[in-house]
Parts: C-alpha cells; sequence; structure tokens
C-alpha cells in the first residue's frame, strides 16, 4: 500500500511564496510520475504541475513562471515552489504519484492521492 504525505501549505500575502512537499512511502517498486493538482469549483481537480522520471515537467498555462515542481527521487518526494502568489491560487492542493508496486508478475500499477493541503492567499 502507498500513501502521501503532504505539507507545507498554509497562509501567504500576494505576491508572496510558498513550498509544498509530498513524500510517498509504501511498497514502492519505482515512480513514474508526481503531480499537483488543485480544487475547482464544482468538486474538481485541474493540473497545476508535473514531473517525470526523466525530469519532463508539465505545467497548468496560470502557474507557468510562476511555480516550479522537482523532485528528489531517492526520497521519493515532490516539491511544489510557489512564486508570485496571487489570490486566485487560493484553493486545496492535492499531490497524486503513478508508479508501480512489487509484484510476482513484475509490478502493480499504482495512483494514489494525498489527503490535501490548503493554501491561501490574502493580505
Amino acid at each position: 500500500q502507498v500513501q502521501l504525505m503532504e505539507s507545507g501549505g498554509g497562509l501567504a500575502q500576494p505576491g508572496g511564496s510558498l513550498r509544498l512537499s509530498c513524500v510517498a512511502s509504501g511498497n514502492i517498486l519505482s515512480i513514474s510520475n508526481m503531480g499537483w493538482y488543485r480544487e475547482i469549483p464544482g468538486n474538481d481537480r485541474e493540473l497545476v504541475a508535473r514531473i517525470y522520471t526523466s525530469g519532463t515537467t508539465k505545467y497548468s498555462d496560470s502557474v507557468k513562471g510562476r511555480f516550479t515542481i522537482s523532485r528528489d527521487n531517492a526520497e521519493n518526494t515532490a516539491y511544489l515552489r510557489m512564486d508570485k502568489l496571487e489570490p486566485e491560487d487560493t484553493s486545496v492542493y492535492y499531490c497524486n504519484v503513478a508508479g508501480r508496486i512489487p509484484s510476482s508478475a513484475g509490478g502493480v500499477p499504482f495512483d494514489v492521492w494525498g489527503q490535501g493541503t490548503q493554501v491561501t492567499v490574502s493580505s
């Protein structure tokens, strides 16, 4: 079983910065990609940023140039550095990790979500 632990949310002023962390733990064979999503009206989630094993990254247009995703493969940890925060960035942020757990067949895919961490941008 794979579990995610998120941290780093909180209150920031407009123009300020926060850094989110997401640590994956459990019986993990490999991690293919790690990402951050945030809640939008209608209880849906939108992609904020994703990073792949190769180091390739993907960002939503609304955060490009302001947010930076990175990962520490040895620690199964993803980070989201959020700079130049705007009130519109206020939301619950969720970590998502996909990979494989060990099995006799060589590995079984997993795709798990964290519990969410609140980010509030307000003066």
